[in-house]
């Protein structure tokens, strides 16, 4: 599998200070991995397909202070949209479904995805 690959290059070459599963699309056994390792992990519109229960299993597992919200644009676009061009005003679609998953109200994720882009990527 592509992962195991990944992170098997990651651990040999020496990982950078700052790694980002874009587009996040492994499982549970994934997401312990980039917890264990600090790798922050980035989630489309792809977390509220009915077929992404996997993908939805990673996310519970992964700690709020390692996600990050994207919309890989204009593709992976959340429903009720799947289908249709992705943009920034549907990541409160996925957002919601996100903190769902979670179970901690929007606000709550939203702040720790906002704190942690600003680790991530600097100051916005």
């Amino acid at each position: 599998m592509a992962h195991n690959d990944v992170v098997r290059v990651l651990d040999d070459e020496g990982a950078p200070d700052v790694v980002v599963f874009h587009c996040f699309s492994g499982g549970p056994d994934l997401a312990e991995t980039c917890t264990a390792r600090g790798w922050r992990m980035s989630f489309a519109g792809t977390v509220t397909f009915r077929n992404a229960q996997p993908l939805r299993d990673a996310l519970a597992a992964a700690p709020l202070d390692l996600l990050l919200v994207e919309t890989d644009a204009p593709f992976l676009a959340p429903m009720p949209f799947r289908g249709r061009p992705n943009a920034s005003y549907l990541i409160p679609h996925t957002l919601r479904a996100m903190a769902e998953v979670n179970n901690v109200p929007i606000e709550v994720l939203a702040g720790h995805v906002a704190a942690n882009t600003r680790v991530t990527f600097g100051h916005f």
